[in-house]
């Protein structure tokens, strides 16, 4: 079998590769950087150098391949965030129109049903869309939760201020994923081959509250008090300016955890919750969490 992963040696792009390849099939990994080729060769794959802003490209290297693994590269210089993911979501859903490919494995989010009010995850709603039109194509939309790494984030915020938190509400739970169980699903779509049609799979390796989410991590780095403080969005908005994340970028992430709180972004996900999680639950992850803590 032939697939073609996008992501480069992401989080997830590279176990999937590596899981595809160790499967004994041709591997072809999309990658914007000509420095990661060897890296890329050197467990087995090939590289392709290219960036997702042009269709020609990627319809190219999508035609011959059995399947292909979709997602939309972090961009946090653009103007209109939401814009530029749906944008390349059609740029994608073109490629594939081109190529010909008729199996696609692509990397959406939780709350993915919102055309707006959720921050970037409305923008994967319109990629999804974009996807979902193509005739005779079976698309699979892998609507991940929050990744564990997003902690990391937090770290300085533990450090200068005791303190861990978000404007996610009081008590929220979180639907959470490590990358490396969305590696496993997306591995096992693309060896299996089955889906058809357009679907929908939720990943998520652990649900946790906010509190619970304090309490493991803080745990872990000899914090066992570290409290969750829930932050109004105007606190959130202001913090991450302050921090230096561009206006753009900070307000869709505000935006995005204002649909956490009042129950929006969960909503779909919670009348197709899958009947089973992920295998790496949020305390396999706070050792590493606890690793880079200790070297910031």
């Amino acid at each position: 079998m032939k697939y073609v992963v996008l992501g480069s040696l992401g989080n997830i792009s590279k176990p999937l590769a590596q899981k595809l390849v160790d499967a004994g099939h041709s591997v072809t990994v999309i990658s914007s950087k000509a420095v990661k080729i060897e890296q890329i060769e050197a467990f087995g794959a090939k590289a392709a150098i290219g960036s997702v802003d042009n269709v020609s490209f990627l319809a190219k290297t999508f035609a011959g391949a059995d399947a292909v693994y979709t997602m939309v590269p972090p961009n946090f210089s653009v103007g209109n965030w939401k814009k530029y993911i749906g944008g390349i979501g059609e740029n994608i859903a073109a490629a594939v129109k081109a190529s010909g490919v008729k199996n696609v494995v692509n990397l959406s989010s939780v709350g993915a049903h919102m055309p707006d009010g959720c921050g970037p995850v409305s923008g994967l709603y319109f990629a999804e869309k974009a996807l979902n039109g193509l005739d005779g194509v079976n698309v699979i939309h892998l609507r991940a939760g929050f990744f564990y790494l997003n902690f990391l984030g937090n770290i300085s915020m533990i450090k200068n201020m005791g303190i861990i938190g978000g404007n996610y509400g009081e008590g929220t739970k979180l639907p959470l994923v490590h990358p490396e169980d969305i590696a496993d699903a997306a591995a096992e779509e693309m060896l299996k081959l089955s889906f058809k049609g357009k679907n929908i799979r939720y990943v998520i390796s652990d649900e946790k509250t906010t509190n619970e989410v304090a309490a493991i991590l803080g745990k872990a780095i000899g914090k066992p008090e570290l409290p969750w403080i829930n932050f109004k969005d105007e606190d959130t908005l202001a913090g991450m300016l302050q921090a230096g994340l561009p206006e753009e970028i900070a307000k869709n992430y505000t935006e995005m955890g204002a649909a956490m709180r009042n129950g929006e972004m969960v909503a779909e996900y919670k009348t197709d919750r899958p009947s089973a999680l992920g295998k790496t639950k949020l305390e396999a992850f706070a050792p590493v969490f606890a690793a880079v803590y200790a070297k910031s």
